[in-house]
């Protein structure tokens, strides 16, 4: 019998609570249980759980045991994933998360080329502006525009995205144009709440980034929302500048203090903190990567 069963078997224990359930579990009987972990504490000489008739706890070297043990075995399975996918082209159910906004252009073409050039590939796309718990929720990957805060998170950018302050021509006739970040504390501004700086709007003054705490009497959830909220007049808008390209060209919406606007944002395709990447996460991120980086100026500076 090997270290590493009586190991494996040993964790199984302490996760069903109970020699009997982990026996289950395994298919295996308890007595056969039982002498595994015996024989891998006289292996280590020392005990690793405290047994009575009706309970089991982990004895404080068992506590040290358990955790170090699980992260070995972690180890192990990536590593054979990992060798697998390495020879093994992508294939399976693919979960991404993206915002509406982004995902209804250039991200979600870019997201169906790759599944055309995939055919094992399965795509479940979620288009929400929500910051998904990718572990909770079973995500694989997810695309986000934002300062990255999660540590447990690995991130890799894919594109900068510039973000612009505008405002319908009625709006600037009104309440006159801004000269400088601070004049739209007294002017009706736009609250996305979904973004980090919600009420405080950051802007660059002289190369240092400056918060200006903004109000006003709509707030919505949502980069478009926002949008149609300037375009009706009801205020100065934060939002991706790709959203309002279209309605600035038009007329419709102005862009005001372009000289103060915040550093360019930048697209991260973001997943769980794994040593070993699944074939179709990485391929899928190496994707993105080399499509945003052909397409020019709408992939690098969105």
């Amino acid at each position: 019998m090997d270290t590493l069963t009586r190991m494996k078997t040993f964790i199984e224990v302490v996760e069903a609570g109970s020699f009997s359930a982990a026996a289950r579990k395994m298919g295996r009987s308890k007595a056969l249980i039982s002498k595994y972990v015996r024989e891998l504490e006289d292996e280590l000489g020392a005990r690793l759980l405290n047994r009575t008739t009706r309970t089991l706890s982990l004895t404080e070297v068992g506590q040290g045991y358990v955790r170090d043990a699980s992260d070995i075995l972690q180890r192990i399975d990536d590593l054979q994933s990992s060798v697998g996918d390495a020879h093994a082209a992508p294939r399976g159910r693919l979960k991404v998360s993206a915002p509406r906004t982004f995902g209804d252009g250039e991200l979600g073409r870019a997201i169906m080329e790759f599944v055309v050039s995939e055919p094992e590939i399965a795509l479940e796309l979620h288009l929400e502006d929500r910051f998904v718990d990718l572990v909770d929720e079973g995500f694989d990957v997810a695309i986000r525009i934002s300062t990255l805060t999660d540590s447990s998170l690995i991130a890799r950018r894919l594109a900068s995205f510039r973000i612009a302050i505008v405002a319908s021509p009625d709006v600037l006739e009104r309440w006159g144009k801004p000269d400088r970040p601070h004049d739209l504390a007294n002017k009706p501004c736009i609250i996305d709440s979904n973004v980090a700086y919600r009420t405080n709007w950051p802007f660059l003054i002289e190369g240092e980034r400056v918060s200006v705490t903004v109000k006003g009497r709509v707030e919505v959830d949502s980069p478009n929302a926002a949008r149609l909220a300037a375009i009706a007049g009801l205020g100065f808008a934060v939002v991706p500048y790709l959203v309002v390209k279209d309605d600035i060209e038009a007329g419709r919406l102005i862009v005001v203090l372009e000289p103060y606007e915040p550093a360019s944002a930048a697209v991260h395709a973001v997943y769980p903190h794994r040593r070993h990447l699944s074939g179709k996460v990485r391929s899928f991120i190496d994707f993105l990567v080399t499509w945003f980086d052909k397409n020019g100026p709408n992939g690098n500076n969105c």
